[in-house]
């Protein structure tokens, strides 16, 4: 009985090894890219202003905080939308 345990535990573990090795054999990108860091930048400062205007209680700043945010993601959507996304068409493709 207790082999058994064994053999099944290393096969589910191959099937495991095997599985994620099949979801990882398509790159990802890693949103190593205009659009994706122009983002990332936009939104990290509209976190900035609305952290610190929660900590200092102005309600003002806070929302004009998270209206950066939100203009942030329409940047990144729309620079994507653009071509300047993983797999953009501005983008040299060096397969890297």
């Amino acid at each position: 009985m207790g082999a058994n345990a064994t053999v099944n535990t290393t096969e589910s573990a191959e099937a495991r090894a095997a599985a994620e090795a099949e979801r990882h054999a398509e790159p990802v990108g890693h949103g190593n890219t205009p659009a994706a860091w122009t983002l990332v930048a936009i939104v990290l400062a509209g976190s900035l202003v609305s952290c610190i205007a929660f900590a200092v209680a102005n309600a003002l700043w806070f929302w004009i905080g998270c209206a950066v945010i939100a203009v942030g993601l329409l940047v990144g959507w729309i620079m994507r939308k653009a071509g300047y996304g993983v797999g953009g068409s501005k983008l040299k493709n060096s397969g890297h």
